[in-house]
């Protein structure tokens, strides 16, 4: 997952945490099982054919998913709100890449219809309010254009609370703080877990049309590279809820 963008408890962004770990956790964005094997196959593969697409990654992060992309033959363009994660990102993509320091809470520095695609990589949780950043998202892509989101299974991390202790119920709004050491630095990270149909009234109420829904499988090599996670019959496990949604022409 790239996380990169930080919510406080008013649902606006910070960049402090992410300019801390941001060495540790480009390391571990490259090896981990949800990451490297998981979100970023699935993402990619949903993306399909961008060969001369223009596309913006909104909390790039260290860049991977851009590389891919660009490596498909798109034209690239990334915004994180850390620095600290831009410069992994540049170090990974070269001077050359398109990154620039941008706050998902806040409008961004493109001109209305800029893109074909945008695609928004575990960063909308970091937000009480999708409303305006799905709005902005919409106002940036061109009609048709399209939005590929990558989050938290609700019901993953709704299990999860339960198997830990927790009595937290599925629907609604919450708030869950984690801390992170990564690198040997520690961060406190927040995060605005919410239903599936609490995603969905959101990316309706700002103009999209949801036309695929995945709960996608690892990467083939995933269980061989982690044996201790059990292949089950499915080839698949509960982790991230993607989404690709077209941006509708506004009326």
């Amino acid at each position: 997952m790239t996380r990169s963008l930080h919510a406080g408890p008013d649902g606006i962004p910070h960049t402090a945490p992410y300019d801390a770990i941001a060495a540790g956790y480009a390391e571990l964005n490259a090896t981990s099982l949800l990451n490297e094997f998981y979100n970023r196959p699935a993402l990619v593969e949903l993306a399909g054919d961008v060969a001369g697409r223009r596309i913006l990654d909104v909390g790039c992060g260290s860049g991977p998913i851009l590389a891919d992309l660009r490596d498909r033959g798109a034209t690239v363009t990334g915004v994180d709100a850390s620095a600290g994660m831009l410069e992994q990102a540049r170090a990974r993509l070269g001077t050359g890449a398109d990154l620039r320091v941008a706050d998902l809470a806040e409008p961004l520095p493109f001109d209305d219809d800029t893109f074909d695609d945008v695609i928004a990589s575990q960063v909308l949780h970091y937000l009480k309010d999708w409303g305006p950043a799905l709005a902005e998202l919409h106002r940036v892509l061109k009609p048709g254009g399209r939005l590929i989101v990558s989050e938290e299974h609700p019901t993953a991390l709704f299990l999860a609370d339960r198997l830990s202790g927790g009595d937290r119920e599925y629907f609604g709004v919450h708030e869950r703080t984690e801390e992170w050491t990564l690198g040997g630095r520690t961060a406190e990270l927040t995060f605005w877990d919410r239903p599936l149909h609490a995603m969905t009234d959101a990316f309706a109420a700002a103009g999209f049309r949801i036309a695929a829904i995945s709960e996608p499988a690892p990467a083939p090599d995933a269980f061989d590279r982690f044996p201790e996670v059990g292949r089950r019959e499915s080839g698949r496990f509960l982790a991230f809820l993607l989404f690709v949604l077209v941006a509708e022409p506004q009326r």
